[in-house]
Formats: C-alpha cells, sequence, structure tokens
C-alpha cells in the first residue's frame, strides 16, 4: 500500500493532540514534515518527520500529498487556498473557514482540481455523540421532541498569550465550540428553517465571544423537534452534555468524551481500551421497554476519532464518500454567520 504522505501547518496544540497521534499510528499514513517555525518539539516522539520551517517550505515538498491546515483561525481561508494551489489534498482544522464566500472559493477550487478538501469535524467521532445516534437510531425515546447539546466550560479568566482569547487572529466560543455542536445537529437533524441566537461576553476583560445559546428552528429532518446548542466558559457546575426528551422517555448524558484528555496526558490511540467510557459516566435511559417503565444506564460506545483518518484514507485510496467533505461543512459556517447576525438584531432570522 503506497502511504499518503502528510504534513502538518503547525505544532501547536492542535497537531500535538488532534493530528500527528493519529496521522502516525495510522500504517495508511507517513507523517513526512511537520511545521515548526522556531522550535523542535516534534523531533523527539516524530523523529522521522522532516521540520520545516513555513508553510511555503513545507508546500514545496513534492511527494507531499495531503497537508493538514491546523493554524489559527483567520489564516485558514490562505494557507488552504495555498496549499491547494500547489496540487495537495487538503484537510482545515474547524471552523472551516471564517465566512461562506471563503468557503465557496476553497471548494471550486478543489474541484477544479480534483482534490479533496476535508474539514476536521473530529466531535462526529465522540463517545456520547455516537452513543446518542443510536439512542435515536433504537428509537428508544419515541418521537423525539427536544434535544440540547450543551459543550461545558470553565474558565474565570482571560488566559494570556492565546490568539482564542485575544480575537486578534479569530476566535471566540461560537467559531470555536459552536463549529462542532452546530455540527453535530445539523448531521443528526438536517438544516434549520431559520436561527434565533444570544451571544454575548461573560468574562471580565472578555475580547472574545464566551457564551452562546443557540436555537435551530424547524430542521429539515425532523421538524416538530426544539433544537438548543449552549456553551459558556461561567460553568462552573457543567450541566448535561446531552439532554434528549421524546413521547416515550429521555435520555440524559454527563461528562465528556475521554479521549482529548488522554491526548493530553501523552497516550497515543493504540492505547489499550482507547475510547471507552468509565461506566460512572454512561447515560441515564429512562424510558418504556415491553410495557415497562425503566430507569437505568446506558452503555456509551466507544470514541474514535481515527475514524476521521481512516475515511480520509478510504477516501483517498479506495474512492469511498468524504464523510466531512467541505461542501456538507460548509452550512456549519453559514448557520454561525447567521448566529452572529440574530444575536445583533436579537431576531428570528431565516435560510
Amino acid at each position: 500500500m503506497k502511504q499518503i504522505k502528510t504534513g502538518l501547518a503547525a505544532f501547536g496544540m492542535s497537531g500535538q493532540i488532534f493530528h500527528a497521534p493519529f496521522i502516525s499510528t495510522n500504517p495508511a499514513f507517513e507523517l513526512t514534515a511537520i511545521t515548526e517555525r522556531s522550535k523542535e518539539l516534534s523531533k523527539e516522539r516524530y523523529p522521522s518527520a522532516r521540520i520545516v520551517r513555513s508553510l511555503d517550505e513545507l508546500l514545496a515538498i513534492d511527494e507531499l500529498e495531503l497537508v493538514v491546515v491546523n493554524t489559527p483561525d483567520s489564516t485558514h481561508y490562505e494557507y488552504a487556498r495555498k496549499a491547494l494551489e500547489a496540487g495537495k489534498h487538503v484537510i482545515v482544522e474547524k471552523p472551516f473557514t471564517t465566512t461562506v464566500e471563503q468557503g465557496e472559493e476553497l471548494i471550486a477550487l478543489a474541484k477544479s482540481k480534483g482534490l479533496a478538501l476535508s474539514v476536521y469535524q473530529n466531535r462526529r467521532w465522540d463517545s456520547d455523540f455516537l452513543t446518542v445516534q443510536e439512542v435515536l437510531n433504537k428509537g428508544l425515546l419515541g418521537r423525539l421532541v427536544e434535544f440540547e447539546s450543551t459543550f461545558p466550560r470553565y474558565r474565570n479568566f482571560i488566559k494570556e498569550g492565546t490568539w482564542k482569547e485575544s480575537g486578534e487572529m479569530g476566535g471566540g466560543l461560537t467559531y470555536n465550540l459552536g463549529a462542532h455542536v452546530i455540527d453535530q445537529a445539523v448531521q443528526l437533524f438536517g438544516l434549520p428553517e431559520a436561527i434565533f441566537a444570544d451571544i454575548d461576553i461573560l468574562r471580565t476583560g472578555g475580547f472574545v465571544d464566551d457564551y452562546f445559546v443557540i436555537h435551530l428552528l424547524r430542521p429539515a429532518k425532523a421538524p416538530e423537534v426544539k433544537i438548543t446548542l449552549k456553551s459558556s466558559y461561567l460553568m462552573c457546575e457543567p450541566e448535561p452534555r446531552f439532554m434528549l426528551h421524546g413521547t416515550k422517555g429521555s435520555f440524559v448524558k454527563y461528562g465528556l468524551d475521554r479521549q482529548e484528555a488522554d491526548l493530553n496526558a501523552g497516550l497515543m490511540p493504540t492505547s489499550p481500551n482507547w475510547g471507552i467510557e468509565d461506566e460512572s459516566i454512561w447515560g441515564l435511559l429512562h424510558t418504556e421497554k415491553s410495557g415497562q417503565i425503566v430507569r437505568e444506564k446506558y452503555p456509551s460506545l466507544p470514541g474514535n476519532y481515527a475514524g476521521f483518518y481512516e475515511n480520509i484514507y478510504r477516501h483517498l485510496r479506495l474512492g469511498e464518500p468524504l464523510q466531512t467533505d467541505a461542501s456538507s461543512v460548509l452550512d456549519v459556517i453559514r448557520l454561525i454567520e447567521k448566529a452572529y447576525e440574530s444575536s445583533r438584531k436579537k431576531e428570528i432570522l431565516f435560510l
């Protein structure tokens, strides 16, 4: 099998935690080059990967087939465009772009060159989200009427020295975590007919939004479902990650997928029991089975971010559909833009 020679455009938190571990442990890929502008942090863990000092130097490597644009938000459009123009397949970290117009231009460019353009929506492979999909597919709640997805965070101060807090190169909670919860909702229910949002800065001295509540109204696949998406940096006592209510019962799930925490702790995706949640944070299913009311823990499916890169391989080498094709993810940016507009105008906006 011809390996997919892959280059990282950066080796910050995203490169170290979300990309390099999965590229390096998948035999279909070779982690060929890593961009580090001044440091050499990657050398110890990935000694065979070449260190380059700029995006241009990375793109000049002829044998590179795939480039991961995992740089600050405001650079995604420019760097992805350069990589596509250089003839490389591209994975762009979320958020895909800052505007729909930028996204449309990149999608057209990739199509004209016959290149793959994917967005790293890795949380489609979160344990809790996979479990929610299973609960819905099995019809365990009857007809779903309400879906609430909350991404709790707690940091009651402004973190110094990060573009995500300063707003200088993008950032803001809606583009950051909103890109995940919106994408998950669209995966489940389709594009909504309208949106209503409240986005704000709650922490003292903040420069970018650190709170949002977004309502997606009359989604295409299930117009009757009431959808609420939430996140905040001031959730010291977290709310449930998911709450689903239906005509036959409810499913409530606390806690976050463990993969990010394990990666931060230095574990690799090949570690034993990867992505398997502890029974203590399994979701609660309260429903009706065979005429009997049950209230019990529901086993979580294993999380598996490696599934993202496995799909990239199967698309590039076997021609299978690209699950995170940029053209299908563009609606996430469309909804984020509409959410900000709705919050400014304090209005329901139709798509």
